[in-house]
């Protein structure tokens, strides 16, 4: 289908995202009439693609512009795949101006249009004998209407359990069958959330609530489902409070019973999303009951083991701050991150707190009592780096190279020396290089992938070829570090650059996998323009001649 002019998805795009192969797969699908459209509108196509088994394929957006997805095994393990693509193409067929109506929905609506209530009545309820889950969601659906309320708790009730029944573990292939049975109760009880029955809402959606947090613990739900039930009942739950309205110092107590023990996060400061049905009343009694038993809890410092179910201290100064952030208490906020200072992490947020509310001499005394706690121990270079930050801007550049020294030399990196150059200049580079010679003099041994290496790329940066080489003739460097050196020194270091691209492609061909065979080629290829036309081949014919039981490394070489 185009529009205007233009056809309604950029095929060129489209090739460029799946690749040569899977595109013309999708092609071939295409022109053997493999595709069936099935729904046309301005913002999505859907189709039916055949293939060993018949998937269902949507397409979303315009022009260069695209989104979708496919039922197809490959599309979740990879993305766009050739049913797509035969799709697309599909939908670029489709004459100017086609609407719903041009796809087989279209043609079904047409003709269940044409037919009457009784009629359409009979075709549900023969397709409900023979499906039972649209048979569970009528009947659910109809029960919200005629049921008295006992007896729709009852069968609601039942409807969750048996939803949310794993009979053992739920694997991944069937987590989404599974997450769309429990979806549609859910639908059932969602209406009921408006209405003089909300109460009843309120409470199936915690019970489901209930129910999906435990089935949690028997799926793979690497895909997120639960997370996205639990935020459906929440949802629920949170309309139905609203308009039921029930007695707010009760509700208050139930509500942060269910927050304290939510481990998904969903019920997370509940007293904000039902503030208004809480109330003054309710808040208050929240806020009470939540310093209460906060206030039984031991401040946690520098060596005191995490006590069991430390989460309950995390939940409670959550809503504490959500209280205290509402009053603009700034001291009570601060008094909150520091009943926990247990670790370097615990002194950062503390520090990071105390800067974004203009307190920068308190964050910087935070962030320094840290590190001097914690300074026998491995530095969090985050707490570091924050500290060298404001000690810098408080014109104290000395202890903030001092303190980038102590962490360099503790865990040299390429950053930490940039940012010692940043702060402390030529001379700060020459005492951090000098550290890391002196470290490779002392280890007495070849280091192919720590110091020697760190070494090697600052002399790169530095455009000191020559200091680089040394380097790695002397202690040897890893593959990828060595390959890189003889990149950026092939004009000024032809005979270094090939010499070190000769062992890479050893090592790669060593290696024995398809990829590595590739890289290897690459660098040959690169070597033959660093030397004699005469040289390369020799070095070609060697290297076949050596490597004549590497097959397919061989093919490449051409």
């Amino acid at each position: 289908m185009t529009t205007g002019n233009q056809p309604r998805f950029d095929l060129d795009v489209l090739r460029q995202s799946v690749g040569e192969k899977v595109f013309a797969r999708g092609v071939a699908y295409h022109r053997d009439g493999q595709v069936e459209i099935l729904l046309v509108d301005p913002n999505r196509v859907l189709a039916q693609v055949a293939g060993s088994e018949d998937y269902r394929v949507e397409i979303t957006g315009h022009g260069k512009t695209y989104g979708g997805g496919c039922s197809c095994r490959a599309f979740a393990d990879w993305g766009y795949c050739k049913h797509l693509v035969a799709t697309a193409i599909a939908a670029n067929d489709l004459p100017p101006g086609a609407t719903d109506r041009a796809g087989a929905l279209g043609r079904i609506r047409d003709h269940l249009t044409k037919q009457g209530v009784d009629a359409l009545a009979d075709l549900v309820l023969d397709l409900a004998t023979k499906d039972p889950a649209l048979f569970c969601k009528l009947d659910a659906a109809a029960a919200v209407v005629h049921d008295d309320e006992n007896t729709l708790r009852v069968r609601l009730r039942k409807a969750i359990d048996k939803a949310t029944r794993t009979n053992g573990y739920v694997d991944y292939r069937k987590a989404s069958n599974w997450a769309s049975e429990v979806q549609n109760v859910l639908e059932t009880i969602a209406p009921l959330a408006s209405g003089p029955r909300a109460g009843l809402a309120a409470e199936l959606a915690e019970h489901a609530f209930d129910r999906i947090m435990l089935a949690s613990q028997a799926i793979d739900d690497s895909d997120g489902h639960c997370g996205e039930l639990l935020t459906e009942a929440h949802d629920i739950h949170v309309a139905a409070i609203l308009e039921a309205r029930p007695e707010p110092v009760q509700l208050a107590r139930r509500l942060l019973a269910r927050e304290m023990r939510d481990d998904y996060g969903s019920f997370d400061i509940a007293s904000e999303s039902y503030a208004e049905a809480l109330g003054e009343a309710g808040l208050a009694e929240y806020r009470r009951l939540a310093l209460l038993a906060w206030e039984k809890l031991p401040p946690r410092g520098k060596g005191r083991a995490q006590e069991k179910g430390s989460h309950k201290r995390d939940h409670l100064a959550r809503i504490l701050d959500s209280f205290a952030e509402c009053d603009g208490d700034v001291e009570t906020r601060i008094a909150l991150r520091a009943a926990d200072l247990s670790s370097q992490w615990r002194y950062l947020q503390l520090a990071e707190f105390c800067r974004s509310q203009g307190r920068q001499d308190e964050a910087l005394r935070r962030a320094e009592e840290g590190l001097w706690l914690f300074e026998d121990e491995p530095q969090d270079q985050r707490l570091v780096l924050f500290a060298v930050d404001l000690l810098s801007k408080a014109g104290r550049e000395p202890e903030a190279i001092a303190h980038l020294r102590r962490l360099f030399e503790k865990a040299p990196s390429l950053d930490l020396y940039e940012r010692l150059g940043k702060h402390g200049g030529e001379d700060a580079c020459d005492r951090a290089r000098t550290f890391l010679e002196n470290a490779l003099a002392s280890e007495g041994r070849t280091n192919r992938h720590g110091v020697g290496d760190l070494l090697t790329r600052i002399h790169m940066q530095e455009k000191h070829l020559d200091a680089a080489w040394a380097v790695i003739q002397k202690h040897g460097a890893s593959i990828d570090v060595e390959e890189d050196l003889a990149r950026a020194g092939e004009a000024t270091h032809p005979a270094r650059a090939i010499e070190a691209y000769t062992a890479c492609v050893d090592e790669f061909v060593n290696s024995g996998t398809a990829s590595a065979y590739e890289n290897a080629a690459k660098l040959v290829k690169r070597m033959a323009k660093l030397r004699r036309s005469a040289d390369q081949l020799a070095y070609v014919d060697a290297l076949k001649l050596r490597f004549v039981r590497r097959r397919n490394f061989v093919k490449l070489l051409g």
